[in-house]
C-alpha cells in the first residue's frame, strides 16, 4: 500500500464521516483543548516578542478561537 492509497482512504473516511467529524470539532472537549493550545501559542508569541505585539497576538488568538471548538 502506497502513500496515494493511504491518502485516498483518509479522504474517503473524511467524506463518509464529515458530520461526525464536524460535531467532534465543535464539542466542549475540543474547545477546552483548543483553548489550551491557543493560550500556549499566544504566551509563546508574547515571550518571543517581548510583549511588543500583545494586543495583536490577543486579537489573532481570539479570531482563531472563533473557528475552533464549540464557541
Amino acid at each position: 500500500m502506497g502513500i496515494e492509497d493511504l491518502a485516498k482512504q483518509a479522504g474517503d473516511f473524511v467524506k463518509q464521516n464529515s458530520d461526525n467529524i464536524q460535531a467532534a470539532l465543535k464539542s466542549e472537549q475540543a474547545e477546552a483543548i483548543s483553548d489550551k493550545v491557543l493560550d500556549g501559542a499566544a504566551d509563546f508569541a508574547n515571550k518571543a516578542t517581548g510583549d511588543k505585539f500583545k494586543d495583536q497576538i490577543a486579537a489573532a488568538r481570539d479570531e482563531a478561537d472563533k473557528h475552533i471548538g464549540d464557541k
